[in-house]
């Protein structure tokens, strides 16, 4: 177990996965605030617009932020206008406005359909000149202005709850979910690729005259484990520091980003019993596997099991309670990261939460049972891989 740990914390990809979320976070942070000292904000550059008004009364509100409004009094003289580039583009208002709504825009460029911005500054513009006089201002900004929907979240007591949810609630359970999800794929290599090279190199048949197959596999599998537990804390340690600079030197959305109530004792719970069911799954194949190229060609079958609920993320936001996410949840492969991705959504069950963990613990149990009983049958054989049947019949037999 010592070896194994000292090994694989001196793996340059270890050490990269370990310190690339706090290292990047602090040359972002360290970026973002000398650039904002060194350049200037840019000025926001005016768009100049014509108008004709055949109706009359649009002559208020000709200033809709970057977008300058111009009125002219004849198409002729709009055309003109833009021919010489003293406008980019022109409307026309015309009698037919006030029946069906419809506005002729005139440009010289060739667009599919006109620009959100454009087309938000016209409509504010039509809408302020129409209601100007009949309504306070107040009510013309209400009716401009877009519906902003904000949620607060009631405690079952009824008083606002300390967690909320949002965006700003997925960001750090979704960075952890994909780091988690590349960390079991590089940690299941390690295993496939040292048990393998040490069978290449016959250097197995020297430890196993020292230790038994039971005690081999069981240190190799608690060594990676506690590898992975100083990686989740390293990375759960920094996240609320990188959260604190982030916020102010950024402030806005990061602000808003909070971390779950029981986000790191999952995720600790999470990433060790993840960590050592792929650890036990990897020496299952790595003992089966003639090399470690074999191995870790066989590994992809369970490693990409675990990158499932990313895949599916999208559809979290959709269905958040779905029976599938359910499944994923306690599925032992694929726990640990729709686990994380679900507690940024929504809330799980305490019965998913506590049968996700006992199906996970067992089956980290069941599975390093069953890998030290192949371990023992097929470590010291080599030569061509043995097909499902074979090893069927020979756990039965052994």
């Amino acid at each position: 177990m010592k070896h194994e740990f000292l090994h694989t914390i001196k793996r340059t990809g270890f050490i990269v996965m370990t310190l690339i979320m706090p290292v990047l976070g602090l040359l972002a942070i360290g970026v973002f605030q000398l650039v904002s000292a060194i350049i200037e904000p840019p000025e926001v550059e005016t768009t100049t617009i014509g108008y004709v008004d055949e109706i009359g009364g649009f002559d208020r509100y000709t200033t809709q932020g970057p977008i300058e409004l111009v009125r002219y009094n004849t198409q002729n003289e709009a055309t003109g206008a833009l021919l010489k580039d003293d406008v980019s583009e022109y409307f026309v208002i015309s009698s037919l406005y006030t029946q069906m709504g419809v506005i002729n825009r005139f440009t010289l460029e060739k667009q599919l359909e006109t620009p959100p911005g454009i087309q938000a500054a016209i409509k504010r513009f039509l809408t302020s000149n129409i209601l100007s006089g009949k309504v306070p201002d107040e009510t013309i900004d209400l009716v401009e202005a877009p519906l902003r929907l904000t949620i607060t979240r009631l405690s079952e007591t009824g008083t606002v709850a300390e967690e909320q949810g949002g965006f700003g609630n997925l960001v750090i359970p979704g960075i952890f979910s994909l780091l988690l999800a590349l960390s079991l794929n590089f940690f299941a290599g390690y295993m496939v690729q040292g048990l393998g090279e040490e069978k290449e190199s016959r250097l197995i048949e020297v430890l196993l005259s020292s230790v038994s197959p039971r005690q081999l596999l069981t240190g190799k599998v608690l060594g990676l484990g506690f590898a992975g537990l100083v990686q989740v804390v390293v990375w759960l340690v920094s996240l609320p520091l990188l959260l604190n600079l982030a916020s102010s030197a950024f402030g806005g959305f990061f602000s808003e980003i909070q971390i779950p109530g029981n986000f790191i004792f999952l995720g600790i719970i999470y990433f060790v019993l993840g960590y050592l069911l792929f650890a036990a799954l990897s020496a299952g194949v790595g003992a089966i596997s003639p090399s470690a190229r074999e191995g870790q060609q066989l590994s992809l079958i369970y490693s990409l099991f675990a990158i499932v609920p990313l895949w599916f993320s999208s559809l979290l936001f959709i269905f958040p309670n779905s029976p599938i996410w359910k499944v994923l949840t306690i599925f032992p492969i694929t726990a640990p990261v729709a686990t994380m991705l679900r507690l940024g959504v929504s809330d799980i069950a305490a019965w998913e939460l506590a049968a996700s963990i006992a199906v996970l613990g067992l089956s980290v149990v069941g599975v390093l049972l069953l890998s030290i009983k192949v371990f023992r049958i097929y470590l010291l054989m080599y030569g061509k891989r043995p097909n499902l049947g074979e090893i069927i019949r020979n756990l039965r037999s052994g």
